[in-house]
């Protein structure tokens, strides 16, 4: 049998340069279990997100886990589908929930030992990625395909954001990491030029979002047209010197929770520093790094 050979990467330089999100994963395994051991009997039942709790999270989890090991450890080809017509947000949505629903009555210790199981699964997974070729599409970014490094990136800010979600609903706070939360922005950011796809501007015009602490900055470019209609975007076009046209300077809390919609856009607003153009700066906080 001769050897399979990977797809070629998408050709999608407008979303900048890769990022290495795997040799997060362990560290972030190791975080998720500390913080589940962590939580007394009736954190369990605390809301984490709207209409779901620390439970429904944690089982989310284990759902997205065993997902990503079926597909590409496995091979494994079974599972739900689309209906006919459903759009794949609504799918999504769909078998997440039914997932959740179907794992209510598992313990909280039991669902813990799965995710340790799983969890060690997945570290090991991504930890010997080789990052070449073609992956899932990641929607939000407009990667479809998406070059595997995004797909890879993605899976780690959303396994990340959830263990936040989690330790808020205990009253703890946001993990105060540098390293794993920088690698989260930048992985959020990458929605910047598909964010302001119908946002027109002459080419050249540049739209930056600066974040504190972790300090970090994304300068999306206009480049010109786009071949069906609206403006392209780049992350990797030439920034050129100067102040950008719009300035938007948020700090990380701000930043991370309004990719996930934790904060609305008029909230971030209120609280960056904004400079340059008004509306410029409205539509690149439109930013969302998730599938809605």
């Amino acid at each position: 049998m001769e050897p399979q050979v990977p797809p070629p990467e998408p050709d999608l330089p407008w979303l900048g340069p890769p990022i290495d999100a795997r040799p997060l994963f362990a560290p972030e395994q190791r975080a998720l279990l500390a913080t589940l051991h962590a939580l007394r009997p009736d954190d369990w039942q605390r809301a984490a997100v709207p209409g779901w709790t620390v439970h429904d999270v944690a089982a989310h989890l284990l759902g997205d886990f065993y997902g990503r090991l079926a597909r590409e450890r496995d091979g494994h080809t079974g599972g739900p589908a689309p209906a006919p017509g459903e759009p794949l947000a609504a799918f999504i949505h769909r078998i997440n929930q039914e997932w959740v629903d179907a794992h209510a009555r598992v313990s909280p210790a039991s669902l813990t030992g799965a995710l340790e199981v799983a969890g060690a699964g997945i570290a090991a997974h991504f930890t010997a990625d080789a990052l070449r070729g073609t992956s899932l599409g990641v929607s939000w970014a407009g990667a479809e395909p998406a070059p595997r490094w995004l797909d890879v990136a993605r899976d780690f800010t959303e396994f990340w954001t959830h263990r936040q979600q989690i330790r808020h609903a205990a009253g703890l706070p946001t993990d105060s990491a540098s390293g794993p939360l920088a690698a989260v922005l930048d992985t959020f950011m990458r929605a910047l030029p598909h964010t302001l796809r119908d946002t027109a501007a002459p080419p050249g015009t540049r739209v930056r979002m600066a974040v504190t602490d972790p300090a970090g900055a994304w300068t999306a470019t206009a480049t010109g047209p786009a071949p069906e209609s609206g403006t392209r975007w780049s992350l990797a076009a030439p920034h050129g010197d100067g102040e950008p046209d719009a300035l938007v300077r948020l700090d990380a809390e701000t930043a991370w929770r309004l990719c996930v919609r934790g904060v609305e856009p008029a909230a971030a607003l209120a609280r960056a520093e904004v400079r340059g153009d008004r509306a410029l700066a409205e539509a690149a906080c439109g930013i969302v790094s998730i599938i809605r």
